[in-house]
């Protein structure tokens, strides 16, 4: 008797398992033996194709995502490979190796990011250029924001505009909402001289869209988000497009102005620009000058909210600043210089927040550090997160402290552990500038204001830094509204 007989599906079923079985036992194999030709770094690729991908966005998306690397620190070292987003990838959670990966930008590895984030910045954009264009851009773009532009030209702008929004303050305040409102305000200022007014609110409002899609699935087709963000880059390019060719004339006609597009318009030095690629560049500045910086804003004065000690003494040494000024009076460069303090909680806020986790380059050939070898093609992630959020490195790590900065804190940190700003050719170009405006910024908040929250509000990692709930906070005026015409 014919106690079992397979279909015809169980038929192509045993041998289509037996294959993806054999070849599952190949794919391993061939990564053992990869292994111990090229002496990879220790880790786990995790399944193929997906990787460990899920696990490293499951530990983003909580209030605690440093276990994902710690994890994996304490079982196979600093230099760990893993396989995230499609892509094996060497983490790097050490500063020796996140400096050198930074100083080899172009010689051993090239800047790589996501398909979606190219696609919405452009393919000028200062992120992505490389090369001798990369150079000059970067060098064009620190030019603007160097120590002697700020205080001759741009500081007066800069506190014109903070106080200006800050008029129109009243109760509750979003203020993750206001301090991206000022930053865009000044970059638009500062990049094409133009004052606030509706059209410049009409462009923020769609680049809110655009940066919304960054990490989306590149594919219009099954990402709305993407599919509306690659819309609202179309009429933001539509727009600068239109400023790029009125100023061109402009300039043809001997009309030139003194900021960034005027400079991009007289090629930067070299020969000239086209159209498509300052558009690109201006895009790219405006988002970095959007997300990142009211970003350290807002946590600055979320983390003094909930250290009230370091709110105080942040307090005092702008009160003094403020008694030596007349009530409207603008400060000047020597009233930035006399914000030790200040320095310290910006310090502090960028270790602690690290708005920038990290920075992903490619291997542009087979490259050996702590005695691995990370292979041509391969990904890096050189994290600056797990650096700054190291207790070998940094006392307490996971607690604010500004005063760790401070001269006499008997602390001193190389240049290759606290690096929130990059470091290498890709250094940030506007970190002084950065700076001074998140100096000024808590200048007038707590000269001109008392606050507490209005209701409690979480950081989430995912896929940026970032208060939940755009920290609410109900505020009380010390000064006259209207006190001051701008």
């Amino acid at each position: 008797m014919e106690l079992f007989r397979p279909s015809g599906l169980a038929c192509l079923l045993i041998p289509t398992t037996t294959a993806f079985f054999f070849a599952f036992v190949v794919v391993v194999l061939l990564r053992a033996s990869g292994r111990r030709r090229r002496r990879l770094p220790p880790g786990n690729l995790g399944l193929p194709v997906i990787g460990e991908t899920l696990q490293l966005i499951a530990a983003y998306k909580t209030e605690n995502p440093e276990p994902f690397i710690d994890d994996r620190v304490r079982r196979f070292g600093p230099v760990f490979a893993t396989h995230v987003f499609g892509e094996p990838t060497v983490f790097s959670a050490d500063p020796e190796t996140n400096r050198f990966i930074l100083q080899n930008e172009g010689k051993l590895f090239e800047c790589s990011y996501p398909r979606s984030l190219c696609n919405l910045l452009g393919k000028h954009s200062l992120l992505l250029m490389k090369g001798s264009l990369h150079k000059r851009m970067h060098s064009l773009t620190m030019s603007f924001g160097n120590s002697s532009i700020i205080r001759d030209h741009l500081l007066v702008d800069i506190d014109r505009l903070i106080r200006l929004n800050m008029e129109s303050w009243s109760d509750r305040v979003l203020l993750m909402e206001e301090a991206k409102k000022i930053t865009f305000e000044l970059t638009m200022k500062q990049l094409m001289s133009f004052d606030p007014c509706e059209w410049t609110e009409s462009l923020r409002k769609e680049y809110v869209l655009v940066i919304e899609g960054f990490f989306s699935v590149p594919l219009p087709i099954f990402s709305t988000t993407y599919r509306r963000a690659i819309k609202a880059r179309t009429k933001v390019a539509e727009a600068l497009s239109l400023v790029v060719r009125q100023r061109r004339k402009q300039c043809e006609a001997g009309m030139r102005k003194n900021d960034m597009l005027g400079a991009l318009l007289d090629g930067g030095g070299g020969s000239g620009f086209s159209d498509e690629q300052i558009v690109d560049f201006l895009v790219a500045l405006l988002v970095a000058g959007y997300e990142t910086t009211p970003t350290i804003m807002t946590l600055a004065v979320k983390f003094l909210t909930e250290a009230p000690r370091a709110l105080a003494q942040l307090k005092e040494e702008h009160d003094k600043i403020r008694a030596r000024k007349y009530p409207c009076e603008n400060l000047d460069w020597n009233d930035y210089k006399s914000m030790p303090f200040t320095q310290c909680v910006i310090n502090e806020t960028l270790r602690v927040a690290n708005i920038i986790s990290g920075v992903f380059r490619r291997a542009m050939t087979d490259v050996n550090v702590k005695g691995y070898t990370i292979p041509k093609g391969w990904k890096v992630f050189a994290s600056f997160r797990a650096v700054h959020l190291d207790e070998d490195h940094f006392k307490e790590a996971r607690t604010f402290n500004p005063w760790r900065w401070q001269s006499n804190s008997g602390s001193p940190t190389p240049g290759n552990i606290f690096t929130p700003f990059g470091g290498g050719p890709r250094l940030c170009p506007g970190y002084e500038l950065a700076r001074v405006e998140i100096s000024v910024f808590l200048h007038h908040l707590v000269t001109r204001f008392s606050w507490v929250p209005a209701e409690e509000d979480k950081l989430v990692f995912f896929p940026t830094t970032r208060t939940q709930k755009r920290y609410p906070i109900h505020v009380r005026r010390h000064d006259p509204v209207g006190q001051c015409t701008w």
